[in-house]
């Protein structure tokens, strides 16, 4: 560890000038264009490693080490948000309503950082450690499929992934064996009545009452028809119809996310939802519309992974600075990577109350300690040194 903290510390504020670069250029998912520019030419500054562009917005690169082991694939996510910043820091985004907040900036950061430092390790490692640079994460149906389509990860034997959070104090580190996150999946309800005048409802079928009634059965699915001992949530986010006060709408569209973890439920929530619109719509005279979207499936962490990555959490931050972190309804497409090979999500804490560093992951407010790329660096590098010279694996 001696020799990498001194690597790591050689190239310190070099890493922090890549994060607050990509943090003051921020661009959104699918449009990841100069941000990718950067890192591909970044990486062939380098040297000894081979770089590609398996999409228009994505790099991967490759270094091989001098012995022979494992293929172990390391992942940053690089996109940004449709959100605009509230700090008023000298490196606060420089694109009106699109702004890194949640971490992918320092994501791209340590992994580029990791793979300099890890070039410069090349006579210790065995096999090949690969560096994926994903475009599109906070967009379905996300940007890992692509990476995965185009056969970027053929071959490789375990993956990890690092999320920066602000859920830990910075200095800690968060793991979960088995699922950690949920699947995501979205649908869309138009409500097809009869639109008339507010002053005759007799006269209609309005779309806004037999509306409102599906949201509240729809919450049954969870509390009746789901067993206490699965967790699932549904949750209706877009209610609309109507542009006049004086005018009961024609039809009334809802939206809305579903989140759980197991596959049955999830099957069968989509029959639930749609049994329960079909029923209030017919009792009222009334027609409906129904998309159902699988989005991105659990990530599952693998238990041997779990407990290596343990092993090197306690070498980088101390025994009791390496954490359980609870499973969340959140999603991540890292998910699709986790079809190719076994994989390990990691949590690097980046909070610091005394600096006013508290604001959550999605926050016009979010920003992290700059401390935590140095965290995230060790467990990428140490990661790849053992994990491709790991028989387990």
């Amino acid at each position: 560890m001696e020799n990498i903290d001194y690597l790591i510390n050689g190239i310190e504020q070099e890493v922090r000038k890549w994060r607050r670069h990509f943090h003051r250029f921020p661009e959104l998912s699918f449009q990841e264009e100069k941000t990718a520019k950067f890192i591909f030419d970044r990486l062939q500054s380098f040297g000894y490693v081979s770089v590609s562009k398996p999409t228009k917005t994505s790099v991967v690169a490759s270094l091989k080490g001098r012995l022979p082991g494992k293929i172990i694939a390391l992942r940053a996510d690089i996109d940004a948000l449709p959100i605009t910043e509230e700090n008023q820091v000298e490196y606060r985004s420089q694109k009106e309503g699109i702004m890194h907040a949640c971490g992918h900036d320092g994501h791209a950061a340590m992994l580029l950082g990791a793979a300099k430092v890890l070039i410069q390790l090349q006579e210790q490692i065995h096999g090949e450690i690969r560096f994926i640079f994903q475009h599109a994460e906070e967009q379905q149906p996300g940007g890992a499929r692509e990476i995965v389509a185009s056969g970027a990860l053929d071959g490789i034997n375990a993956i990890i992934g690092l999320h920066l959070t602000n859920d830990l104090p910075v200095g800690k580190i968060g793991l979960t064996e088995g699922t950690v996150l949920a699947n995501t999946d979205t649908f869309d309800l138009l409500i097809k009545g009869r639109g008339g005048h507010g002053s005759r409802p007799e006269t209609t079928v309005d779309p806004v009452i037999i509306a409102s009634e599906v949201v509240v059965n729809l919450q049954q699915i969870i509390s009746r028809n789901t067993s206490a001992l699965e967790a699932a949530v549904i949750s209706v986010t877009i209610f609309q119809g109507g542009t006049s006060y004086s005018i009961i709408p024609q039809t009334v569209r809802l939206g809305g996310t579903v989140r759980s973890f197991g596959v049955t439920v999830r099957e069968n929530i989509p029959l639930l939802i749609e049994r329960i619109v079909k029923g209030i719509t017919q009792a009222h005279g009334a027609s409906f519309e129904f998309d159902y979207h699988q989005g991105y499936s659990a990530v599952i962490n693998d238990p041997g992974l779990v407990g290596t990555l343990r092993k090197i959490g306690r070498n980088v931050v101390n025994a009791e600075n390496v954490v359980v972190f609870p499973k969340r309804m959140a999603s991540e497409d890292f998910s699709a990577y986790l079809q190719k090979a076994p994989g390990c999500f990691v949590f690097i804490g980046a909070s610091n109350s005394e600096k006013g560093l508290i604001y959550s992951n999605h926050n016009s407010q979010f920003d992290i300690d700059e401390e935590s790329l140095l965290y995230g660096m060790k467990v990428f590098i140490q990661s790849a040194l053992t994990l491709t010279n790991d028989n387990s694996v």
